[in-house]
């Protein structure tokens, strides 16, 4: 058997290849949308990939389980297991096997018996392997999907948060309770392979080692040392990370089925006489990093660099309406991969950035300042400081007088921000910050951004505040 580990960094997304070295055969265990990555492993290896699994509707990227059954006639195994809202659409259209609780499959002589595992979601299910043809009877390990991570377990809230089933989180909560006493019965020598790592909005405090066992779990993982049901339920829904707006239309998309990339129109160059029309139109986002932005950029642009596009963009865009981008047409291929990532398909076109800086376009800049010089008028009220963290981050410390603003909310809630002074951004090393002083100045203010956020803060030896835990609403 062979068992082959991709992880995006950009997503904290792991998918897994598995092949049946005797038979030739390879099966993808939750791919991502680009499927180039397994296509070429199983080249190497000598391998076909026959069939592609998922472990839920996923909510945080594109499945590419349709682009495998496009391109390479993958059979598809996706979950049967939840209530009729949650099935996949597009199911009927492939050669799929539907699975619940219980079903075993083969790819060559590798043996995966599903278990029903719902709490993330109600569909969730999770996949035992056993390597059968290297002459085992017992099972080596689990694909527990966004059940069990390393150190801790999927949210429950999703489908209340982003998809807005109300009531549905502590729902969710109590069937993960119960599955994770289902998981607790497992041997503990069974290696445990997630779907996130660290990074990953889809749980709380997970771990940045990619596998586990569940031995290892049951003793050190938080959520695992509960055993009353109400105690879990205050745990899990306590200080989860904010839900990104995007994991709605995720769900829609994976759930009908996305399209495929073959069928997405070319993105092509426009004339940079055209940027500043588009960006009083449109969403126009520049991709440079965020020191070159600051000290140039096009008025009415956001600046999300390239390398945090698919972690940020999905905050920031309307689905229904095309976007635009400032970036350089040599790394347009993986920009636009980062982007269809996470759904964004809908991109008009693109403005060469070494054009628009030979224009002179880059008429705008905003200045950055530290945690001591900009003290004084944080002290005397003569700014507003925002904080762009995440809520727990802000609660386990943050300056006083800040006011807590998390980043990906920021441009839909931004009137309630007042324009009667400047605006200091602050998020914990001044990246996220600087993001927030692009959107902020598009929209009118005067903003400085605090060089090296809370950390140079702290390191400075200035006073901090802490509060308490927050839970899910």
């Amino acid at each position: 058997m062979l068992l082959k580990y991709f992880y995006d960094k950009s997503l904290a997304h792991a998918s897994y290849l598995v092949g049946c070295q005797k038979s030739g055969e390879a099966i993808v265990i939750d791919p991502s949308r680009d499927i180039t990555p397994y296509l070429e492993a199983a080249k190497a290896e000598g391998l076909r990939i026959v069939g592609s699994a998922e472990t839920h509707i996923h909510a945080d990227f594109v499945s590419g389980s349709r682009e495998l059954a496009d391109r390479v006639g993958a059979k598809l195994y996706l979950s049967d297991a939840g209530p009729s809202d949650w099935k996949y659409g597009f199911a009927t259209h492939y050669d799929s096997q539907l699975l619940k609780d219980g079903d075993e499959f083969y790819v060559g002589n590798v043996k995966f018996e599903v278990l029903h595992t719902p709490g993330h979601t109600p569909e969730s299910i999770s996949f035992v392997l056993t390597d059968v043809g290297g002459g085992a009877n017992v099972p080596m390990g689990i694909f527990a999907g966004d059940f069990v991570f390393v150190g801790s377990i999927g949210r429950p809230d999703l489908l209340e948060t982003a998809a807005g089933v109300i009531g549905s989180a502590e729902i969710g909560a109590r069937q993960l309770y119960h599955s994770t006493l289902r998981f607790r019965e497992l041997p503990d020598y069974l290696q445990v392979w997630p779907a996130h790592g660290a990074g990953s909005a889809c749980g709380k405090g997970l771990g940045a080692i990619p596998s586990s066992t569940v031995g290892y779990e049951k003793l050190f993982n938080p959520a695992l040392q509960f055993d009353d049901e109400q105690d879990f339920v205050d745990y899990i829904l306590t200080d989860q990370p904010e839900t990104p707006f995007y994991f709605g239309v995720m769900k829609r998309v994976n759930k009908v089925g996305p399209e495929l990339i073959r069928n997405l129109a070319p993105v092509t160059r426009i004339d940079a006489t055209e940027l500043a029309r588009a960006a009083t139109k449109h969403l126009v986002l520049d991709t440079s990093a965020a020191s070159e932005f600051a000290q140039g950029h096009v008025p009415g642009t956001i600046n999300v660099p390239a390398p945090n596009l698919a972690q940020w963009a999905g905050f920031f865009v309307d689905y229904t309406k095309p976007i635009y981008l400032i970036a350089d047409e040599k790394s347009l291929p993986a920009q636009l991969r980062s982007l269809r990532s996470i759904g964004i398909d809908n991109v008009g076109g693109f403005f060469d950035a070494a054009a628009v800086k030979a224009d002179g376009l880059r008429t705008e800049s905003y200045r950055s300042a530290t945690p001591v010089d900009l003290r004084p008028s944080i002290d005397d009220g003569d700014v507003t400081l925002i904080d762009v963290r995440a809520a727990t981050e802000f609660h386990a410390g943050h300056v006083p007088g800040a006011e807590h603003r998390f980043l990906g909310t920021l441009l839909r809630n931004i009137e309630s921000i007042s324009k009667d002074k400047p605006v200091v951004t602050q998020c914990l090393a001044g990246s996220r910050s600087a993001i927030a002083a692009s959107i902020l100045q598009r929209a009118g203010f005067e903003v400085i951004n605090m060089q090296g956020g809370y950390q140079a803060w702290v390191a400075t030896g200035l006073p901090v505040v802490r509060e308490s835990a927050v839970a899910v609403a």
